[in-house]
C-alpha cells in the first residue's frame, strides 16, 4: 500500500502500569512535549473544562523547517480506557486506548486522517495536497512509535520511583 493512501494507523505497547495511571499521564496535555515528536508544547484553552470531552486545547508543534500551532478537541475522556482529541475539531483525530494485560496495560495510539482533513488540505494546497498529505501522514507513521516508546520509559520510570 502507498503511503500516501493510508489514512488512519495504530501501534501498540504494553507498559508496566495501570490503566489509570497512564490515562492520567496521556490526558495531561500540558505534558505532551514531554513524549511527543513534534508536538513541543500543549496548554488548555479554558482550564474550567480541562480534561473533559469538549474541551479544547492548543499545541504547539516544531520540525527543522517550520513551526504551528492547532487548536484540537477533546472527544473521549473515559479514565483507565480513552482519550482522545480531534485537531480542528474536524481534520485528525489522534487517541490513546488503554486495555489492562496481566498486570500492565496495553497502551495503543491512533491516528487517523478524516475527510474533513483531506478535504482542507486539497483546499489550502491545491496540487500540493498529496504531498503535503504524504509527509504528514509520513509523520504519524514514524511519530507513533516514538510517542509510545517515550510514554512508557516516562511511565515505568514513575512507577518505579513511587515504590521507591
Amino acid at each position: 500500500m502507498n503511503q500516501s493512501s493510508i489514512r488512519q494507523y495504530q501501534e501498540s505497547v504494553t507498559v508496566n502500569a495501570s490503566a489509570e495511571t497512564l490515562y492520567d499521564l496521556v490526558s495531561d496535555i500540558t505534558r505532551t512535549g514531554e513524549w511527543s515528536p513534534v508536538c513541543t508544547s500543549c496548554w488548555w484553552d479554558d482550564e474550567d473544562s480541562a480534561g473533559h470531552v469538549g474541551a479544547w486545547f492548543t499545541g504547539r508543534n516544531e520540525l527543522p523547517t517550520r513551526s504551528w500551532e492547532t487548536r484540537s478537541q477533546v472527544v473521549a475522556a473515559e479514565r483507565g480506557r480513552e482519550f482522545a482529541w480531534v485537531v480542528g475539531g474536524k481534520y485528525v483525530r489522534w487517541g490513546f486506548t488503554l486495555t489492562p494485560d496481566d498486570g500492565g496495560t496495553v497502551l495503543s495510539e491512533s491516528w487517523e486522517f478524516l475527510p474533513e482533513g483531506i478535504a482542507m488540505f486539497g483546499e489550502k494546497f491545491g496540487d500540493g495536497a498529496d504531498a503535503q498529505i504524504a509527509d504528514r501522514t509520513q509523520q504519524a507513521l514514524d511519530g507513533i512509535p516514538r510517542t509510545l516508546a517515550a510514554i512508557k520509559r516516562i511511565a515505568e520510570s514513575s512507577t518505579a520511583n513511587i515504590g521507591a
